[in-house]
């Protein structure tokens, strides 16, 4: 197992040596464009996935956060993988092997059942808890604010634009509940026609209607009938207008930015679009 693991701090090292000695890796799934290294691993005949973050790394915390507090609606019906260890401070989470193929890239991304079944458990994650909070609106807005004045590619012009705007915009009490963060079909996997959810590292309470945000950029935009047949499965639209609005600006100026400082040039492309896109499409311009 060694060998695979080159980026792993000696702590996380002896964690796994305790927790799956003997470990054998099978495939490295790690995405690439954040520290986090994620392995398939085999241990006395049982299946796990490891994963691990680097020294920068915030998302393990959130992950783990949601496999102890909001994960049993799914892991109860088998619809998410179960945790077997994890450790906040060593940045290391192993999780059951879930089967499955992953939507996205794959016919299942465009099935309507798949956004069905997808609308389904997603209800069922923000239907737990919710609660009232006066400053959600002001910190989305400081973290706008905070992309816009560090390092992208976003015209002078359309940054004038966009501070602008945030500047008008009222900041009511939001109602938040947990969501996902990252919902979209890179995170389903779909096992005999049913789908599974996977990676909690954005997990987080935020307004429910943020959960739509990533699916509405790409996969309602692209094929008819997703965005219908996820409602179906989800219930009542939780979007209204200037919200929604709001939000949409904000995943345009994070995706753009992001992008820009982890070299990815096509997922920095969908953010300037997303912007022209928001700039175009506001709410009684």
């Amino acid at each position: 197992m060694d060998s695979a693991l080159g980026t792993f701090t000696r702590r996380q090292r002896s964690l796994l040596d305790r927790w799956l000695p003997g470990a054998i890796v099978e495939r490295d799934h790690s995405w690439g464009f954040v520290a986090t290294t994620v392995l398939e691993v085999t241990q006395a005949g049982s299946r796990f996935i490891v994963k691990a973050g680097g020294d920068d790394d915030h998302h393990l915390a959130r992950e783990l956060h949601a496999h102890r507090h909001w994960l049993r609606p799914w892991t109860r019906i088998g619809r998410a993988p179960l945790m077997a260890y994890g450790s906040v401070e060593a940045k290391l989470l192993v999780t059951r092997f879930l089967p499955g193929e992953l939507a996205l890239g794959s016919g299942h991304a465009d099935d309507p059942d798949v956004h069905r079944q997808a609308g389904r458990l997603l209800a069922l994650l923000h239907a737990q808890t919710a609660a009232t909070d006066v400053d959600y609106e002001r910190r989305e807005n400081t973290k706008s604010l905070s992309w816009l004045a560090g390092p992208h590619r976003i015209d002078d012009d359309t940054v004038r634009r966009l501070r602008a705007e945030i500047a008008r915009w009222p900041t009511p009490a939001a109602t938040l509940v947990p969501t996902h963060g990252d919902w979209h079909p890179r995170n389903w996997l779909v096992d005999g026609g049913v789908v599974s959810v996977i990676d909690f590292g954005r997990a987080a309470l935020r307004p429910a209607y943020t959960d739509f945000a990533r699916l509405a950029v790409n996969d309602f935009r692209r094929t008819p009938g997703l965005e219908a047949a996820f409602l179906d499965g989800y219930g009542p639209d939780p979007r209204t207008a200037d919200a929604w609005h709001r939000t949409q600006v904000r995943e345009a100026i994070g995706t753009a930015g992001w992008a820009y400082r982890v070299a990815d040039e096509r997922f920095e492309a969908q953010g300037h679009r997303m912007i022209a896109d928001v700039l175009r499409d506001r709410p009684n311009s």
